[in-house]
């Protein structure tokens, strides 16, 4: 076995063992082995944990600490690699950000060749998160003959409905990872200028974020072509095209062809891939025999892993929520302990869905700041759950939100947006939207960790909805006068009245509106905030968002073709909304927020029915929403009976 051989206390590490795969390509991977009491790899079969990676494999805080050193002190071998045309491995060329045509069959040969050493038992199991979980998914395709078990973390299933277009428009975090994986790709690796290039764009990635169209060869991302091509299919491809096809941008089609093996599908109601995650659970419950798991936290894309927190954002959810490494491990050695060694760890006897419901606290404020939102962890037989009421709320033309349908007819609720000042972005599910610090002239970047210099553009969860200095906005206006978004003209707000007993939504969200505009196209957005009564902390109360989403005009009949809109006239829209699971507590309001703009999660619409990512100007629209008796708009929540 190739590779350079280091000895630690209890772990020898082979570095850089390159593993060929059936085209030739080598995968440069390290090897953690149990150690014997003099230092040399101990001799005995076991089982074998992999995790693949274009995030760098030596990572010590994702992988090394987290997975090598976890364990391989419990007596497995773990293989860390560098996906092709990533980090040491090779193939450059053929790293296209998740648009990876042979990540299935590379992460066969790999479980394959593991399978035939020596200190291999037979059984490999996967773990990993993001990208990580892609890989997982896509090695289940082919269906290795040694793969055994799978825990896959906040993966994305169908990259153009969650990933990076949702409701037709681009999801603007994915221009965001670009410039990360720009930045120390294989291809600008001897090219200090292509290098700088990226870095200064990340810096700027406020600024960045505002010039579109995004012209091919005029991005930073330029500096690497084959990312920038990525980019522009991410950005111009508004339709189902044979680009989204693609097995590695949409395995979901493909569920029956994965294993039959254990698997722990996990996210979090704040991770962008919550929907996918519990819809892969629910499909692979139904094709498998083998046991499935599902388990959704309070958490956004990374707060599960890592040291772990008991809160997100602005809101803290009570010790109940801290995970961490700690307990993900935990978690994790009992399942792979039972599967991959065969010991009775008890976890065929747990409930096959865990998940946390957020709510009930005091609302009090913790010496952060933070409100006591509360919550609890809660054991469930099936998702979605059965018991949950498909429940309409119909907007109003007060802006109330109530369950009778409104009288009528009444005059629809207008906005003007305006392309040049949309609403901005205060938090968001994201995976991670980050501004580059700017590092002084006298000071090496190379001894500054890249990820220690990023400023989050969107916060990656829950926050009070108001503008703050950070906040993206419009040039020319005043970011120290930060306003709520609810104050906003373009923010159109439904409600209930002050809840008269708790209201429990648990499960995936719906909004059908009856809309028009005097544009051939535009957006509507939709936000399911849970809002607090006023406090001395807060006296306009505690807006806590839920979720949102957004839907393009042009698709609202589908993503298999355009249909721009005839101005005045009135047409039916649907939002989907991602899952939740949220205690609405006595004396607060439902609320949902209605508008056209939500930069920059969203890219802004120009309004003008133009080719997306090719509009030559921008152009305000008057949007409308319906609320009378014959066009009943409405959102549909899936409430579950409590105890009050």
């Amino acid at each position: 076995m190739a590779g350079t051989e280091i000895s630690e206390c209890g772990i020898v590490v082979s570095q850089n063992v390159m593993i060929p795969m059936r085209d030739g390509v080598r995968l440069a991977t390290d090897i953690y082995r149990p150690a014997d009491a003099n230092g040399s790899a101990a001799s005995g079969e076991f089982p074998v944990i992999l995790g693949r990676t274009s995030y760098d494999k030596s990572n010590p805080v994702i992988w090394i600490e987290a997975v090598a050193r976890a364990f391989v002190p419990r007596g497995y071998v773990v293989l860390l690699q560098d996906l092709r045309g990533r980090g040491d491995s090779e193939g450059t060329g053929d790293y296209f950000h998740t648009a990876n045509q042979k990540e299935g069959l590379d992460g066969y040969d790999t479980i394959e060749w593991a399978a035939r050493q020596d200190w291999c038992n037979g059984k490999v199991g996967m773990v990993g998160a993001s990208h990580g979980g892609i890989v997982q998914n896509m090695a289940s395709l082919y269906r290795p003959p040694h793969l055994a078990a799978l825990w896959v973390d906040v993966a994305p299933t169908n990259a153009f409905r969650w990933e990076v277009r949702q409701g037709g428009a681009m999801a603007l975090h994915m221009y965001g990872a670009l410039y990360l994986h720009g930045y120390d790709s294989q291809e600008i690796s001897g090219d200090p200028e292509a290098i700088k290039r990226i870095e200064r764009g990340a810096e700027r990635l406020s600024e960045e974020v505002w010039k579109q169209p995004f012209i091919e060869g005029e991005t930073p991302i330029a500096a690497v072509p084959n990312l920038e091509k990525v980019l522009m299919h991410y950005y111009r491809d508004g339709s189902y095209t044979d680009f989204w096809n693609q097995e590695s941008l949409n395995h979901a089609q493909h569920y029956d062809r994965m294993a039959d093996i254990p698997a722990v599908y996990s996210s979090g109601w704040y991770d962008p891939f919550a929907a996918e995650t519990s819809e892969q659970f629910a499909h692979m419950v139904a094709k498998n025999t083998m046991p499935q798991r599902l388990i959704l936290g309070p958490w956004n894309h990374v707060s599960m892993r890592g040291k772990g927190a008991s809160f997100v954002g602005d809101v803290e959810f009570g010790a109940a929520a801290e995970w961490g490494d700690i307990v993900l491990n935990r978690e994790r050695f009992r399942w792979f302990d039972r599967w991959l060694k065969d010991v009775d760890t008890g976890v065929e006897d747990d409930d096959p869905v865990r998940i946390f419901v957020m709510g009930g606290g005091s609302g009090s404020f913790d010496r952060a700041g933070r409100i006591r939102h509360g919550g609890q962890w809660r054991a469930e037989q099936e998702w979605p759950l059965e018991r949950a009421v498909e429940t309409p709320y119909y907007l109003t033309p007060e802006g109330g939100l109530s369950v009778g349908v409104p009288g009528g007819p009444h005059r629809p609720t207008s906005w003007i947006h305006d392309p040049e000042n949309p609403v901005p972005s205060v938090s968001g599910n994201v995976t991670g939207f980050y501004e580059w610090i700017v590092l002084p002239d006298d000071l090496d970047g190379a001894y500054v960790p890249q990820r220690a210099r990023m400023r989050s553009l969107i916060p990656d969860g829950p926050v009070h909805q108001k503008e703050r200095e950070s906040t993206v906005v419009a040039s020319g206006r005043d970011p120290s006068t930060p306003a709520l978004l609810a104050e906003r003209a373009d923010v159109n707000v439904f409600q209930t009245e002050p809840l008269e007993s708790d209201v429990e939504v648990t499960g995936s969200i719906m909004v059908n509106l009856w809309i028009s505009s005097d544009a051939v196209d535009t957006d509507f957005t939709a936000k399911l905030l849970d809002t607090y009564p006023t406090s001395s902390e807060y006296p306009e109360g505690f807006h806590l968002p839920l979720e949102d989403s957004i839907r393009r005009a042009r698709f609202r009949d589908g993503f298999d073709g355009e249909k721009l809109m005839e101005p005045g006239k009135i047409y039916e829209l649907q939002i989907e909304l991602p899952p939740v699971s949220n205690l609405f507590k006595k004396g607060h309001r439902i609320r949902l927020d209605i508008s056209s703009s939500n930069f920059p999660r969203f890219d802004v619409n120009p309004n003008t029915g133009e080719p997306i990512g090719r509009h030559t100007r921008n152009q305000k629209s008057t949007n409308s929403v319906y609320t009378d008796v014959a066009r009943p708009s409405h959102v549909v929540l899936p409430v579950v009976e409590t105890k009050n």
